[in-house]
C-alpha cells in the first residue's frame, strides 16, 4: 500500500472516530430529553440515530479491513469489504426512508403537533452534530462509495432534523399541522435521489461490473492502437474495492522483442489515464498461432 493511501486511511480513521463520538453523545442527549419530555418521538429517534452509529462503525470497520495486507488464503485481502459495507449502507438507508415515509403518510390522516420547544431544540442540536459529521466525509464521498454511504447517512439525519425544526417553527406560528409530514416527504425525496445512486453503484461493483467512470471502449482502443499489439481478448475490468480498480487482459503481439519496459509502460498508462491500480497482462505471440484456450467466443 502506498504512503499516500495509508495517509488517507489514517485521516478517515480520525473522521470515523469523531463522527462516532459525536453521534453517541447526541443519542444520550436525545434519549435523556425524550425521557424528561415524555416524548416517544424523541426516544424513537434516539434509537434511529443509534443505528447510524452502527452504520458508521460498519463503514469504519470496512475501511480498516481494506487496509490489511493480502494473505495466502485471501489473495486480494479484505478490499471487497468496502463494497459490501456500501451496499449495506444503501439498503439500510432505503429502509429508514421507508419508515419515515410511512410515518409521514400516517400524519396526513392523523395530524400530530411537534412535541413542544424541547423537541425543536433537540432537533436543532441534531442538525449541528449530523452536519458536522457529514462534513468530515464530504471530500471522500465523491471517490469512495464506502465513505459516501457514511456521508449520506449523516446528511439524511441532518436533513430530517432540519425538517423537524422548520416544521416545528411553522406549526407554532401558524398551526398548519400538515407542514410536518409534507416537509418530511420532501426531504425523503431528496435523500432518495442520492441513495439510489449509491445502491445502484454498490450493486454494480458487487457483481464485478465495470465501475462507472471507467471507459471500457477507450481502454480497448488504447490496446489496439499499440503498434506491437495485433489484437486482444479476455479483457476484464472490475473493482477490487470502492477505491481500487483491477484489469486483466491477453494481448497478442506481432514481435518477439517484448520486454518488461513495454509492460510497465502499459501499466503506467492504464494507471494514469484510467485510474487502474492493479493490472495483469498475459502476452501471446502472433507467430505461434491460436494457442490460448480463452480466445474463443464461448469464453467471457
Amino acid at each position: 500500500m502506498s504512503e499516500h493511501h495509508s495517509h488517507e486511511i489514517n485521516n478517515y480513521n480520525r473522521s470515523f472516530a469523531i463522527g462516532v463520538a459525536l453521534n453517541i453523545i447526541f443519542v444520550v442527549i436525545e434519549l435523556g430529553y425524550g425521557i424528561v419530555a415524555d416524548s416517544l418521538a424523541l426516544i424513537a429517534d434516539a434509537g434511529h440515530n443509534f443505528s447510524d452509529v452502527i452504520s458508521l462503525l460498519l463503514a469504519w470497520g470496512a475501511s480498516h479491513l481494506a487496509s490489511r495486507p493480502a494473505t495466502e488464503h485471501r489473495t486480494y485481502g479484505f478490499r471487497r469489504a468496502t463494497i459490501l459495507a456500501s451496499l449495506v449502507s444503501a439498503v439500510s438507508l432505503l429502509v429508514a426512508l421507508g419508515g419515515i415515509t410511512w410515518e409521514a403518510a400516517g400524519r396526513f390522516f392523523e395530524s400530530q403537533t411537534v412535541n413542544g420547544n424541547i423537541v425543536i431544540i433537540v432537533a436543532g442540536i441534531g442538525v449541528v452534530i449530523n452536519t458536522a459529521t457529514a462534513l468530515l466525509f464530504i471530500s471522500g464521498q465523491k471517490h469512495d462509495l464506502n465513505i459516501r454511504g457514511a456521508y449520506l447517512h449523516m446528511a439524511a439525519d441532518a436533513g430530517v432534523s432540519l425538517g423537524v425544526v422548520i416544521a416545528g417553527i411553522i406549526i407554532l406560528m401558524t398551526g398548519w399541522l400538515w407542514i410536518d409530514p409534507a416537509i418530511s416527504l420532501a426531504i425523503v425525496a431528496v435523500i432518495l435521489f442520492g441513495t439510489w445512486g449509491l445502491l445502484k453503484e454498490s450493486l454494480r461493483l458487487s457483481i464485478d461490473a465495470v465501475p462507472s467512470g471507467t471507459d471500457i471502449s477507450a481502454i480497448k482502443n488504447y490496446f489496439t492502437n499499440i503498434s506491437e499489439v495485433s489484437s486482444i481478448h479476455d479483457l476484464h475490468v472490475w473493482a477490487l474495492s470502492t477505491t481500487e480498480t483491477a484489469l486483466t487482459v491477453h494481448i497478442i503481439v506481432s514481435t518477439e522483442s517484448i520486454n518488461n519496459d513495454f509492460l510497465l509502460e502499459i501499466q503506467n498508462h492504464l494507471h494514469d489515464c484510467f485510474s487502474i491500480e492493479h493490472t495483469t497482462i498475459q502476452v501471446e505471440n502472433e507467430a505461434h498461432g491460436e494457442t490460448c484456450a480463452l480466445n474463443r467466443p464461448v469464453c467471457v
